[in-house]
Formats: structure tokens, sequence, C-alpha cells
């Protein structure tokens, strides 16, 4: 797209929903857990979603893009199935074996900050400015100290560690996947979030098998959790996902995350009695601070329209 973003108070009503789901399914995800195996827990919210988008789709006569796509088009929506879904699921599944459901949480808002230099060069109208690179500075520094540090209460084993570059590296995933699908052509909304989904089931579920061999029938709590994890967070969300970004931008999108960190916390400390460490903590603080700073402008826009 070459448009300019164009927001509107309903990106910030989809914006503030997506971080509200977003931000219990931390929480969520750890009680799966506890019932199935992580590439598989991916494999079954993403294989459920894409059957339940796939029968909306057809009702719209599976309406996709408006004209042929290119060949470094059909390439992107491939790298943005897997960068979308497929490898940051499996990533934040992995880690939250090694992680509280509330780091996991805050490591998402690293997305907003990597989603700024993509943007610069790839996307029209979101241009870095000095502001914006001293926000990126800020919450830079705040995923250093939520990777190296003692964001834990622990000393901190090798598998922690691991888990903790996981979750960072999902939230890579989904800046990268967010920046690409702005790039894209028109398209209809609902057939893409589709398409993605489906890539996604087709990489996620062979990747399962491989690591994890044929998983044992999961008792009913836990084909009920996943049966929400890919109605509501997965299937819903990635459509309300796909409007924003195609709407208002990738860097807008970003904004989810000033939420996301704290819902995940407060969810996770209240429900699943995660301890609340003062490092994590002062981690998200600088984060949230950067990321507030470089989106000033968007954050001035909607304290002038309420």
């Amino acid at each position: 797209m070459t448009a300019a973003p164009n927001i509107t108070w309903k990106s910030w009503l989809m914006v503030m929903s997506l971080a509200f789901v977003w931000g219990g399914t931390f929480m969520v995800t750890e009680l799966a857990l506890r019932g199935i195996t992580p590439f598989w827990l991916a494999a079954s919210r993403i294989g459920f979603a894409a059957l339940v988008m796939t029968s909306i789709w057809a009702t719209r006569g599976f309406a996709l893009f408006e004209r042929r796509l290119t060949r470094g088009e059909i390439i992107s929506v491939l790298i943005i199935g897997a960068a979308s879904s497929a490898v940051p699921f499996s990533l934040l599944a992995w880690g939250q074996q090694h992680v509280t459901s509330g780091f996991a949480g805050v490591s998402m808002a690293s997305s907003a900050l990597i989603v700024l230099p993509l943007a610069h060069f790839l996307v029209p109208g979101e241009r870095l400015t000095l502001r914006r690179v001293a926000g990126f500075a800020i919450g830079f520094c705040g995923v250093a100290i939520l990777i190296g540090g003692q964001a834990l209460e622990s000393a901190g084993s090798a598998l922690e560690m691991q888990g903790r570059i996981a979750c960072v590296a999902a939230s890579a995933c989904y800046a990268t996947s967010a920046v690409l699908m702005r790039r894209l052509p028109p398209v209809d909304p609902i057939g893409l979030a589709t398409v993605v989904l489906i890539v996604a089931t087709t990489l996620i579920v062979p990747a399962a098998l491989a690591a994890e061999g044929v998983p044992p029938l999961p008792d009913g709590q836990t084909l009920a959790i996943l049966g929400f994890l890919g109605l509501i967070p997965t299937a819903a969300a990635n459509l309300l996902r796909v409007l924003v970004i195609r709407s208002a931008g990738p860097v807008f999108m970003s904004l989810v995350n000033y939420q996301v960190p704290v819902w995940s916390v407060v969810l996770g400390a209240l429900i699943l009695s995660e301890p609340l460490p003062s490092s994590m903590l002062f981690a998200m603080s600088f984060i949230l601070a950067g990321v507030a700073l470089s989106q000033l402008d968007a954050l001035k826009s909607l304290f002038a329209r309420s």
C-alpha cells in the first residue's frame, strides 16, 4: 500500500480489544501447557482458527487480492504466514515452559520498537524522527534488562534464558509480519487473514509431527482451552490485526503493546499467583516509556478526540 495510515476511533477500539485478548492469552497458554506439548499447542490453535476463518471466507466467495500477485508478493504472503502465527506461536509455547506468562507478555512490548526501523525504510508515512529514535534507544535498554538481567526471581538457568530469548524472538516475528502485511496490494481482509492461517497450518503441523510425534488425545479441559485459543485470540484477533495494519499501519498497530504487558502481568499475578519481581517491572517501565515516546503523536490524537 502506498497510502498514508488512516487512524480513526475504530482503529483505537480494535487495538484496545486486541490488547486485552492477547494480554490474557499468555495466562491461558500456561494452563494449556499442562495438558499438551508446545508445538501441538501452536498447531491446534492455528489449525482450528484456519478452519473457522475458511468457513467465513467461503461466504464471501473466497475473495482475496484485486490483481494477480508478483512472485515477490507471493513470497511475502508465505513469510507473513510463518512470521505472524506458526513461528511466534511455537516460540511462545516453548518459551512459556521456562518463563512466566507475565514475562512473555512484557516481552511483546519490544515488537513496537522493532517495527520502528523496519517501517522507516519499508512503509510510506512512517519515517523515523529524533523522538522515535530516542524512544527506540530507551526501549532497547528495557529489552536488554528483560533478557539479560534478573527479570525473574531466580539465578537464571540456561533454559530460562533460552525461554526469554524465544519470547523476544516471537515479538520480532510479529513486527516483521506487520510491516510486510502493510506492503501488500489491495486485498480482502478476511481472505488475507484466512490465507495467513492456512499457510501457518501447513508449516506448523509437519513441524509438530517431526518435533513431538503424534500427540496423545488431550483431556476435556485442555480441548476446551484449545478451542478458546483457536477461536478468540487466533481467528478473531488475527482478523482484527489485519484490519488495523491495512488501515492504520504497522506502527499504530504496535501501540497494542502498551496494554498487553499490563494485562499479562496483572492476570498472571491475580489468577496464576505469579511473582512480580521489581526487575521485571523496571524492564517493563523502560520498554513502555520508549514506546510512548516514539508514538507521542498517535497518543496526542487519541486525547484530542476524547
